[in-house]
């Protein structure tokens, strides 16, 4: 365990660098000079809510992630390790150590140390990175808006699968419980999965709040439980060392390859991170992960792999295994509770990403209800969430097994995570001003283990993976198609459009016998530089005019949101004309 807390106060120091070592300084300059009692007040306002924020972020961004212990050992060790044979120590240590390297390589240094920090006005997420990359580099290409495109397809992919696999994961638990509950995986799990999805139009603003309290005492039995196995072969955490893990992808040439597409599981839900950064902001982020998540995460992974070495039986199922038999239900119910919640992370993210990409002219206008008063992030998107459990009942049917749909989980993500390294790589050069040379050293390694990967996933393709590519294709195709055809449609319309300012000044002329009534009249139109068709079809079939008359249009800014006093640009064209342009961000509801 020293090892362990060394690395994690080496990346904690890394992930604040000096703004926030600066920051404190003043602070406690303040407080010497400032020792009122208002401050204190506020201080301990700031802290309660940081606190809060923590604890929500513990529920809903590591959701996903947190359930990865469940099959990620068992999948990585079943590539190497034959049916009934004993597991290599060699092998363990292995697999463990490039567990573990991958937590700290991939969450810890690029998602919390770096990507937290690529933010586009305070939110993260692939369309978030997308727009901010567009509106800086490469103006007249379509190329970050076909991997905005990609990254959101492919999270749809995720979003379909991450359920289903996380529910029947859980559920298989009962299997070691006793095999009589064999038959009843299958049904449970599918009415569980149905009755979450049609619980979704209720709205979750009452249990979320149970979200982060249940959550945290799901990081706790994994620490606990990790913890009381890794007293038994202490020697397990000899696999922090990066020597075994080299020596594993060395020894075992292309099975290693495959491995590696297991070992990914563990890394799962580690773009949450950065997708969910306006509902949390980073620190909460960041101090969830380093002093919380990771340690209960790594303590868990070295319990499996402790257990497994001293106890070679529970190579089947690790997990379950780490308890004694009569503490098996008790962990069943609560993995199924952490994996109900990791899967309304996930669908809760489909319908905030559907939302963004309606606003970004991505998709079609759909239905997007509010389920809460309090909370404007809060929606239910009734095509998709349908869309969704269709998907999820399909695959739960197809796969039938969590091991036979783990070969299926990755290949999204993996492709997610080389697009956002690749956006982010542009930001960092054009947006903070590196030079090439640096921003390429930052996020070229990442960029290259994003691939291999990627790489090592991509071989499951005709394992299930063709399932996620499938659903992102769908989804890249439907979105190029609406885009293009609404730019078409646009075009042609701007064509037959006159400019307003013609319009205003020739009128009269063009509609000479209309008649004046008293009021205003608004209409709308997509283009505030031409005449609405509403506004000419009025005058020529009605032939009436307000006394005045608004041409009111609404733009979505490549933003989260616009403030206030920049909401409005209104335009007076003429005694009788005015124009007015309504801004708003993509994370807004005009």
């Amino acid at each position: 365990m020293i090892v362990f807390v060394a690395f994690l106060q080496i990346f904690y120091a890394t992930a604040r660098l000096p703004r926030p070592i600066l920051m404190s300084k003043r602070v406690k300059k303040m407080q010497a000079s400032q020792a009122q009692a208002k401050n204190v007040i506020h201080d301990t306002s700031a802290d309660s809510q940081l606190r809060r924020l923590t604890i929500g972020a513990i529920g809903v961004v590591y959701g996903d992630i947190g359930t990865s212990p469940i099959y990620t050992l068992r999948e990585s060790l079943k590539q190497v390790v034959p049916d009934g044979q004993i597991a290599p120590r060699d092998d363990v240590l292995g697999i463990l150590s490039l567990i573990l390297w991958s937590l700290l390589l991939i969450p810890t240094i690029k998602y919390v140390t770096i990507l937290l920090r690529v933010d586009n006005h305070g939110e993260g997420g692939t369309l978030a990175l997308m727009a901010m990359a567009r509106s800086v580099v490469f103006r007249n290409t379509t190329i970050f808006l076909l991997f905005g495109m990609m990254g959101a397809g492919l999270f749809y992919g995720d979003a379909i699968l991450t359920p289903a696999l996380s529910v029947l994961s859980a559920l298989e638990g009962l299997e070691v419980v006793t095999p009589a509950f064999t038959p009843y995986i299958m049904p449970i799990t599918l009415a569980i999965i149905v009755a979450l999805f049609l619980f979704q139009k209720t709205g979750t603003d009452k249990v979320s709040v149970l979200f982060g309290p249940v959550c945290a005492l799901w990081f706790a039995v994994l620490a606990a439980t990790g913890i009381h196995h890794i007293q038994d072969e202490p020697s397990i955490l000899l696999s922090f060392s990066p020597t075994y893990a080299a020596h594993f992808l060395f020894a075992h040439g292309r099975i290693s390859f495959i491995a590696l597409g297991c070992v990914f599981l563990a890394v799962t839900g580690a773009e949450a991170l950065y997708a969910d950064l306006g509902h949390f902001g980073k620190k909460p982020i960041r101090n969830a992960w380093l002093w919380f998540v990771l340690p209960c995460l790594a303590l868990n992974y070295l319990g499996q792999g402790a257990m497994v070495l001293h106890e070679p039986a529970t190579l089947d199922n690790p997990f379950f295994k780490l308890v004694p038999h009569e503490w098996m239900a008790p962990l069943v119910f609560i993995t199924t509770l952490a994996t109900i919640i990791a899967s309304q992370a996930v669908i809760t993210g489909a319908f905030s990403l559907t939302k963004q990409a309606v606003n970004l002219g991505l998709l079609p206008r759909m239905e997007i209800r509010h389920t809460s008063a309090a909370h404007s992030g809060q929606i239910y998107v009734p095509q998709v969430n349908y869309i969704i459990m269709l998907g999820v009942i399909a695959l739960v049917l197809m796969f039938r097994t969590s091991g036979n749909m783990a070969a299926a989980y990755g290949i999204s993500i993996t492709g997610t995570m080389v697009l956002t390294a690749i956006m982010a790589f542009f930001v960092i050069w054009q947006v903070w001003g590196w030079s090439l040379t640096a921003a390429l050293a930052l996020m070229v390694p990442f960029f290259i283990i994003d691939c291999v990967f990627l790489g090592a996933n991509m071989m499951k393709v005709f394992e299930g993976g063709w399932v996620t590519l499938a659903v992102a294709a769908v989804m890249v195709v439907t979105m190029i198609t609406w885009t293009k055809g609404s730019f078409i449609l646009n075009s042609r319309s701007r064509k037959r459009a006159l400019p307003v300012e013609k319009f205003v000044r020739d009128y009269r002329t063009i509609f000479p016998d209309i008649v004046r009534v008293r009021g205003c009249a608004i209409f709308f139109a997509a283009d505030p530089a031409r005449t609405p068709a509403s506004l000419q079809q009025n005058l020529r079939h009605n032939k009436v005019l307000h006394d005045r008359n608004i041409i009111l249009s609404v733009k979505v800014e490549p933003i989260p949101y616009v403030d206030a006093e920049s909401r409005a640009v209104i335009t007076h064209l003429s005694g009788d004309f005015s124009t007015v342009l309504l801004r708003f961000g993509f994370q807004e509801t005009p």
